[in-house]
């Protein structure tokens, strides 16, 4: 079989018609897509432990420079507030892409447009700034809110674009599985290749097995106890460790930009806009109208809002206790690619699982899977080998809702662009798109703020040693988990009320085309 045949059969598409999608243009929008994980990632994983670790914001203990608020605490209420602010941006951006008119289209141009702004803005987060003051902290928060504006610009119109290159739900459901599965591994080669490559750098300013002697020394510990120290980083070098840090993650983040922004380009070029209005640009008052007219997508927010913790352990807050408790933040690695073949296994499965159980209860019933997993894993902690062995097994299984919920969110919505275009004759991809980012936006904002916060709650200091105390590596682990868990269980909810099946989606997409064909 011929590899164009073979794309063919994957994406669902027709070789003969010409003028519908074709599998190159999902390449490209899955090119896209990566690239933009690049930039993505090293932003939601990586800046709270530039600031709380590298810049030192996390050892700012209460009455300094933040007044009532330790330094950990100043941080977490920054990525939650930027992120809640960024979030209720996604419907005025998605009324401007509804209201974009160009030669291009409505959603491709900003895929041009934004590219370079966006890897200004990313650096830029990321420079290296004097430590531990106020008007750095001042700085940076304001460039990160400058940050959160420009990517919504391109984030968007990037998943609105979906809707517009087909109308077919499988073509569509098929072409977001891969895309999904394509951002998946931009968004882990990040998440991976960053706390190996500052482990590896820093390791030097560590406590290591051969280190007893002196660790007894140092900090007048018995023999026994000095062993669980291996991993910490020594007195003498914290500011070199915490300088080092700012400088890897600074020359990270501008490696990875570069490495982005052409495929954004390449995404505008081999794409092309075939569903969307010509008419008269709606306002912003009328898109959110019709988005409370979208019953269907509505219950998608919900649902997505309530889940925003599921995953809070593979953000900030994994990184932290693969650091401080298991002492080796390049676990932080392992911890996210375990949960890979669970997900990857998940995101081939779900066009099956769709057709064989509707998406809804496909929604309905990883949620579900997951939610037994983390309160098993809760239950059974993680102070044994063995422990750990089990909850590895459990990550595993909890990357099967996670590897659904990638894709499935988007082909809902998709669906309910669809509806909306059924129920109200407007089809208003830019609001409805911008409700995927919106939750997308809020998960990055919970799972910061929790993360950052368990930090704070764990008594964690960056500029001590050890870092943290056993009272606090348990309070960690019990956050992490139990948020995760009750999330899961939030998530199916408001899902028991949606109604969209994929005989409905087709009824609906057959009904628009009759009335068009009518008016001709």
């Amino acid at each position: 079989m011929k590899i164009n045949d073979l794309l063919h059969k994957v994406y669902g598409t027709n070789p003969n018609d010409k003028g519908s999608l074709q599998p190159k243009e999902a390449i490209a929008y899955a090119i896209t897509g990566f690239g933009q994980n690049f930039i993505c990632t090293i932003i939601g994983s990586y800046l709270t432990i530039f600031l709380t670790d590298a810049l030192l914001f996390g050892s700012v203990e209460k009455g300094g420079i933040f007044g009532a608020l330790d330094g950990a605490m100043a941080v977490a209420f920054l990525m939650l507030g930027v992120r809640i602010f960024d979030a209720l941006n996604d419907p005025i951006m998605g009324s401007i892409v509804d209201k974009t008119r160009t030669k291009w289209g409505k959603c491709r141009p900003y895929l041009k447009w934004m590219a370079l702004p966006i890897a200004a803005m990313t650096i830029a987060c990321f420079l290296p700034f004097p430590a531990k003051s106020l008007p750095t902290f001042i700085i940076v928060s304001v460039i990160y809110t400058l940050w959160s504006v420009t990517y919504t610009v391109a984030d968007v119109p990037y998943w609105g674009l979906s809707t517009c290159l087909t109308n077919n739900t499988v073509v569509r459901g098929n072409m977001l599985t891969i895309t999904r599965l394509v951002c998946t591994l931009g968004a882990g080669i990040v998440t991976v290749g960053v706390p190996i490559l500052t482990d590896a750098i820093t390791s030097k300013f560590k406590y290591t097995a051969d280190d007893i002697d002196k660790i007894v020394a140092d900090l007048g510990v018995t023999a026994d106890k000095a062993a669980s120290y291996v991993g910490t980083v020594m007195p003498e070098f914290i500011q070199d460790n915490a300088d080092t840090l700012k400088w890897t993650y600074f020359i990270c983040a501008v490696v990875f930009t570069v490495v982005a922004i052409p495929m954004f380009y390449y995404g505008f070029k081999h794409t092309k806009e075939r569903f969307t209005t010509t008419d008269t640009p709606p306002s912003l008052g009328h898109n959110l109208k019709l988005l409370f007219k979208n019953k269907e997508l509505l219950l998608i927010v919900i649902s997505g809002v309530l889940g925003g913790a599921r995953m809070v352990y593979t953000y900030t807050g994994g990184l932290y206790f693969a650091k401080y408790v298991l002492k080796d933040e390049g676990l932080y690695g392992l911890i996210t690619l375990l949960v890979v073949p669970g997900g990857l296994v998940a995101s081939i499965l779900v066009p099956w699982m769709s057709k064989k159980f509707t998406k809804k209860w496909a929604y309905i019933g990883v949620h579900a899977l997951g939610a037994v997993v983390m309160f098993a894993m809760y239950f059974i902690g993680y102070d044994a080998p063995w422990k750990l062995v089990v909850c590895a097994i459990g990550l595993v299984l909890l990357g099967i809702p996670q590897g659904v919920n990638n894709i499935i969110t988007y082909a809902m919505i998709g669906d309910t662009v669809d509806y909306l275009e059924w129920k109200t004759g407007e089809r208003g991809e830019g609001i409805c798109f911008a409700m995927q980012t919106l939750i997308n936006k809020v998960g990055m904002a919970v799972g910061a703020f929790i993360g950052v916060m368990a930090f704070s709650w764990a008594g964690i200091n960056p500029e001590a040693t050890p870092a943290i105390q056993p009272e606090g590596e348990q309070l960690l682990w019990n956050v992490l988990i139990l948020a995760g868990a009750i999330s899961m269980v939030g998530t199916i909810i408001p899902m028991l009320f949606y109604t969209i099946t994929e005989k409905k989606q087709a009824q609906m997409v057959a009904e628009i085309e009759a009335r068009k064909a009518l008016k001709k």
